[in-house]
């Protein structure tokens, strides 16, 4: 006897399956997120039906050499640096980022380069027709004759156009939100016609050998919309990152099985589409004005690549009876909390009457702890109103006792500070034994801070010279 269709309520954001509707997802905490789906029966035998019996899998040793996989590279060698080197042969990549932000852009430039390479390449949009897209290339100068356009959001379709291509190269889906297939009783978007839709094109990709990009939108938070299972489908995952008032925009790794996680590339939103910026701390700190209270230079790490930012602090006595305000913008509001207890508990400065405003400029996010001590000159010049060197940079974790631990790479932090002119660096003491004291480079004099009241006298000594 066949069974009837099933309704099940599922979380369009983790995918968790409940009996019943509910305001709140118990999995993820999410509001108003569970969505009613129909589930089809799957045909089954019956109780003399034949089973498929499974074949015997072959098992290697640990030992061994394996050739790293090849390489196709995009030509843009910023997008290259954050993929590991280029795209891999039957590897699916899913690219998120805010709407607007240039997912579409970025891609579209790839495939056009990848065309004019003499690689076959098949780009294909739930979102916009084929004309839309000629339009966008022909405003950013986009020229391959070679590249192919669709406009389809129907999976079935897709597929069997795909499996009639030969030597492809690269399939580029905007986007998966958008694909639908008709096995599933479900609208575009949710999380079974995600699932369902992603599964039949990375299977397809798999067998056929080419490289696939899915396009996939963001939620408020800034995570991938759907289910966290479709970042476990796919070989790469990355976020376009990047605010609408600035020109710059990141591409960051989540996850990359052919590559590092932490490596980034930068690019600057043009009326000629999207540029790469081989040299992002040039770039950075092109406005910075020296000699301002509240500004440090910070020398951080992004994967490999070294990146010198401007750290902005301001203080403004708080408004009402109400608490001080918090605002910051590119860093974690819990770690300029803990900094500001450390600060007033350690050293003295009391900020709990102010309100606190920080900034990174120039729009990227900032999450390593290297970047205490930046933050803490900032904050310290600001309340001090000694201004810091125009031609010093900061870097070290700061704890809970004050004290400045070390941090990774700063060989190579000094080498990026000395080669954008910078001449002196505040950087932590070696406490520990076996530190190899940094080399550094001629002209650039280091002062090692131990605890951060070391570096808060640096200012508060400044502003009794000053006084005097």
């Amino acid at each position: 006897m066949a069974r009837r269709p099933a309704n099940r309520f599922v979380c369009q954001s983790c995918g968790a399956v409940f009996p019943k509707w509910s305001g709140r997802c118990d999995a993820c905490g999410a509001w108003n997120s569970i969505v009613e789906e129909t589930v089809e029966p799957t045909a089954t035998g019956g109780t003399n039906a034949r089973r498929r019996t499974g074949a015997r899998i072959n098992l290697v040793g640990l030992a061994g050499d394996t050739p790293p996989p090849p390489r196709i590279e995009t030509h843009i060698g910023e997008l290259d640096r954050v993929l590991g080197g280029g795209l891999v042969p039957a590897s699916v990549v899913l690219v998120g980022g805010d709407p607007g932000i240039g997912k579409s852009t970025l891609l579209l430039q790839g495939a056009c380069a990848l065309a004019r390479a003499g690689r076959k390449v098949m780009y294909i949009s739930g979102e916009e027709a084929v004309d839309q897209i000629r339009m966008r290339a022909r405003r950013l100068g986009l020229e391959a004759p070679t590249l192919e356009l669709a406009a389809a959001i129907n999976v079935a379709d897709i597929v069997a156009t795909l499996e009639a291509e030969k030597d492809l190269a690269l399939v580029v889906i905007d986007s998966i939100q958008t694909m639908w297939m008709e096995t599933v009783e479900s609208a575009p978007g949710t999380v079974s016609q995600v699932r369902a839709c992603a599964f039949e094109l990375i299977r397809l990709a798999k067998q056929r050998g080419f490289s696939l990009i899915l396009v996939g939108h963001v939620t408020k938070e800034g995570a991938l919309a759907g289910p966290r299972v479709l970042e476990h489908m796919v070989d790469a995952v990355m976020y376009f990152e990047g605010d609408r008032g600035h020109q710059f925009r990141i591409l960051r790794a989540a996850k990359n099985r052919f590559g590092a996680t932490d490596e980034i590339g930068v690019f600057a939103m043009t009326d000629q589409g999207l540029e790469e910026v081989p040299n992002p701390s040039a770039l950075f700190l092109a406005e910075r004005r020296g000699h301002i209270a509240g500004s440090a230079v910070f020398a951080g790490m992004e994967g490999t690549r070294p990146v010198l930012l401007e750290v902005q602090a301001l203080l403004s006595p708080k408004a009402g009876d109400g608490g001080a305000r918090r605002a910051v913008v590119g860093w974690e509001t819990g770690r300029l909390n803990m900094l500001l207890a450390v600060l007033e508990a350690r050293c003295g400065i009391k900020l709990n009457a102010m309100d606190v405003h920080l900034n990174i400029a120039g729009g990227l996010r900032v999450g390593e702890p290297a970047a205490d001590m930046a933050v803490a000159a900032a904050l310290v010049s600001a309340a001090t109103g000694q201004p810091t060197s125009a031609g010093s940079v900061y870097f070290g974790e700061v704890g809970l006792s004050g004290e400045v631990r070390q941090v990774s790479q700063p060989d190579t932090r000094l080498k990026e500070a000395h080669k954008l002119g910078f001449e002196q660096a505040f950087l932590p003491r070696r406490i520990a034994r076996g530190n190899r004291k940094p080399s550094a480079p001629d002209g650039l004099v280091l002062h090692e801070i131990g605890h951060l009241g070391d570096l808060v006298s640096l200012f508060t000594g400044a502003m009794e010279e000053a006084e005097a």
